[in-house]
């Protein structure tokens, strides 16, 4: 099973210049021999929280009319991928989700972070329940960016016979997760980890890429370096 990491710079509040980046993003990697194609967080509107919360129009639905040329792509190339944007819940905020669309462009799974950090706890909703989607006979996990840094998750995904662990995330040059979080998950849990990661401004700061894997023995298996935007692919099993 190959998998791709992806990274770019979402435009702020421009949705569909994001999804046709997207789109794109997912014939390249499909064409490669992807699978299944991971993006980072929030980035069908750039990491924009308070842009969210301001701007209603910026909340998907599940079935969101708007992401249609990701279904076409994905039923192009035949994979799935894994895009995370702000989605409708029925608590009234939207939450941080990753809506996995399979090759057919249908629905494999919906994750909503769970664990939220500073201002996402004011315009989001925390999920409650893990992730998981299974593929070819793979079984997948589904986690976003600060969720990493709790290993239950991970330990959870492990006990329930998932090999590969999604991570969507936003990080920047100084984040130590590169070092500290997602190769420990790898090896603590025996997990494959792949990291879709941004470019460019955010809320957060700036996007440093680095997006790629972790083999099961928290070794690095695939990177995409800090500037170009794009994929990379990982051998995941």
């Amino acid at each position: 099973m190959i998998v791709a990491a992806t990274q770019f710079a979402p435009v702020a509040g421009d949705i569909d210049a994001n999804v046709r980046t997207i789109a794109g993003l997912i014939r390249a990697a499909g064409a490669d021999g992807a699978r299944v194609i991971v993006f980072a967080e929030l980035a069908v509107t750039g990491y924009e929280p308070t842009l969210i919360r301001d701007t209603p129009g910026l909340v998907l639905t599940e079935d969101d009319a708007r992401l249609e040329p990701v279904r076409e792509a994905r039923r192009a190339v035949s994979a799935a991928a894994v895009v995370n944007g702000p989605v409708h819940t029925a608590e009234g905020r939207p939450a941080v989700t990753s809506l996995v669309i399979g090759p057919d462009g249908g629905l494999l799974a919906r994750y909503d972070k769970q664990h939220l950090y500073g201002i996402e706890q004011e315009v989001f909703a925390a999920g409650r329940r893990d992730g998981r989607f299974e593929l070819e006979g793979t079984r997948f996990a589904l986690a976003t960016c600060y969720d990493n840094r709790f290993p239950g998750l991970a330990e959870r995904a492990a006990a329930d016979g998932c090999t590969v662990y999604l991570a969507s995330s936003v990080l920047s040059a100084d984040n130590d997760s590169f070092e500290k979080v997602y190769p420990v998950r790898a090896r603590e849990f025996a997990l494959h980890v792949v990291l879709g990661n941004v470019l460019g401004t955010n809320e957060d700061g700036v996007g440093c890429g680095a997006a790629g894997a972790w083999g099961a023995d928290g070794e690095r298996t695939a990177h995409a370096g800090t500037e170009v935007p794009g994929h990379v692919l990982a051998e995941v099993g």
